[in-house]
């Protein structure tokens, strides 16, 4: 059997241990443990006083600027895809990891590039003659938001519709002119720029049934599987389109003294593991959204509900064990187990998958997990009482 359809959670290898500056000793078990509450603890606190109030002021001005788009189905995409502040606020997750310095202008870029994200994601979506063509075109946008000396590009130029009084074009300079701010950005664009062309060619690719289908997604992403990675084709595509590698390069940029070396290094510790498990805990919330769009899941690929369960399962441990030879390793791991609670904590996750998935993923990363989701549900409860949607 191919790697490439091959589902065993055993396939899935262990990344190298060599790389970015790796911790040369680690505690274990209740030391391990201490150091892991404490450091959670930490981030939760200096996220929710200092980095939470700053994305909340970048969302606010987006929002404002939203509202002035005069083209009608451009503004009901950029306002509903503001209104997913859920994976916006993660991505400012990253910015705990910048020095007070430059945080602002981290916070600033993460909360620009994901609204950029969510929507270029959403306007590829509506129908389109040519849906694949239309969705590259769109999405240069990212690439522009990381290369502050890009050239003028008409992202609308294969989209129906056009009209968005520069909203699309103040996203992404306010994006590069960020990280054009940041000390260390210019040693790492080349990847951060590589990190974000995978998502390019995943939102290209992944079209709905009566766009097209999967047939070029599969065939591109099995032919982008690395050797040793052990991952399935839908695998590899789901973790080209995750927004987690380019936030962590924004984030790392805000340190002097970094280079292309560590750049690789940052990248490749996210993607592919975290970087699958990130978009597919996205298909899991997705899933009835999906249906009703006719969109295939990449979920559907798994043989079983069990199967899902033990692949994420093993995602996350693999995740876990790439970015912890990374610096400041243990908030690296809040921001994963963040990443995965906001998705589990979700309402559409009450079905039976689902449910396995949870108690997959909170045996493998344990009680910072298991926190993070009551903190989420929460969170979630407190703006359903308050008539205040949090998606």
């Amino acid at each position: 059997m191919s790697i490439a359809t091959h589902t065993s959670s055993s396939v899935l290898q262990r990344p190298s241990r060599t790389g970015i500056k790796s911790q040369a000793t680690r505690p274990s078990g209740a030391a391990e443990q201490l150091a892991l509450t404490r450091t959670f603890t930490a981030t939760i606190a200096r996220y929710a006083t200092v980095v939470l109030p700053q994305v909340r002021h970048e969302l606010a001005h987006w929002r404002r600027r939203a509202e002035r788009i005069p083209n009608a189905q451009l503004r009901h995409s950029a306002q509903l895809a503001l209104a997913k502040r859920g994976n916006i606020e993660g991505a400012g997750l990253f910015a705990t990891l910048a020095p007070a310095a430059h945080r602002r202008e981290t916070v600033r870029a993460l909360v620009a590039f994901q609204s950029a994200y969510n929507y270029l994601d959403a306007l590829s979506e509506l129908p389109s003659d040519q849906p694949a063509a239309n969705g590259e075109q769109l999405h240069q946008a990212l690439l522009s938001a990381l290369d502050p000396g890009a050239a003028d590009v008409d992202y609308y130029a294969l989209n129906p519709e056009r009209g968005d009084a520069g909203y699309l074009q103040s996203i992404v300079e306010a994006c590069a002119s960020a990280v054009d701010s940041l000390p260390s950005f210019q040693a790492l664009s080349s990847t951060a720029h590589r990190a974000a062309a995978r998502i390019v060619r995943f939102q290209a690719l992944n079209l709905n049934e009566h766009q097209g289908g999967q047939h070029a997604l599969r065939q591109w992403a099995s032919e982008e599987i690395r050797s040793g990675d052990g991952l399935a084709w839908w695998e590899t595509a789901a973790a080209a389109g995750s927004s987690l590698s380019v936030h962590a390069l924004i984030a790392a940029a805000a340190d002097r003294g970094l280079d292309l070396h560590d750049a690789r290094e940052i990248d490749r510790s996210y993607d592919p593991f975290a970087g699958a498990l990130h978009s597919l805990l996205d298909s899991l919330v997705d899933r009835r959204e999906d249906r009703q769009r006719a969109q295939r899941s990449l979920l559907e690929h798994y043989r079983s509900p069990t199967d899902t369960a033990i692949r994420l399962s093993t995602l996350a441990e693999r995740a876990g064990d790439s970015i912890g030879r990374l610096p400041n390793a243990h908030t690296h791991r809040v921001i994963l187990a963040a990443m995965c609670s906001y998705y589990l904590s979700a309402p559409e996750c009450d079905t039976s998958e689902a449910q396995a998935v949870t108690g997959a993923l909170t045996r493998t990363l344990g009680p910072p997990l298991r926190v993070a989701i009551a903190m989420f549900r929460a969170r979630r409860l407190f703006h359903a009482a308050t008539r205040r949607s949090y998606t």
